[in-house]
């Protein structure tokens, strides 16, 4: 399982109580299938291509076909997930991205939260491939993309993509 600070859940099922009371995490999807999320006591607060400019074409270094999604559920809204920042090797398929996404869903299902929240800076992803996965517009602002995806009580289930 892992110490207090940090506990891994391989089995959505079986950890459900860990999912729904631990706030912070990230899930880690590998060659198209969910491999673990790993639960933090800490949310994701910063990322290195926002300190430092390394342009839209960041990806972690090493090969392989990997992805990782870093959420958080704020404090003040419970109701909620935030999608933080998601990377991926430069060998990463779409299948293995829309595994990470498909298990966000099930996790906002397991708490029961209302939206997931995200803001694109990643140009590459349109609106209309947002739109495709169920995302919608929310709150334009000049510099930033803001999505939500929402819920309120009617989860995907184990949708495809």
């Amino acid at each position: 399982m892992g110490s207090p600070f940090h506990t891994t859940v391989e089995n959505l099922d079986s950890g459900s109580d860990l999912l729904r009371w631990k706030r912070y995490g990230v899930i880690v999807a590998r060659n198209g299938t969910f491999e673990a999320v790993h639960l933090k006591a800490w949310p994701k607060l910063i990322a290195w291509p926002e300190i430092w400019p390394v342009g839209s074409r960041y990806h972690v270094a090493g090969t392989g076909d990997a992805c990782w999604l870093y959420y958080n559920q704020p404090r003040r809204f419970s109701n909620f997930l935030a999608v933080k920042y998601m990377v991926s090797t430069r060998g990463a398929s779409l299948a293995t991205c829309q595994t990470a996404l498909r298990m966000l869903d099930q996790i906002a299902e397991i708490k029961r939260t209302d939206a997931i929240l995200c803001d694109v800076t990643n140009s590459r992803l349109s609106d209309r491939l947002l739109q495709r996965f169920g995302w919608e517009a929310h709150r334009p602002q000049r510099w930033h993309r803001n999505f939500i995806k929402r819920f309120y009580g009617s989860y995907p289930g184990s949708c495809q993509y």
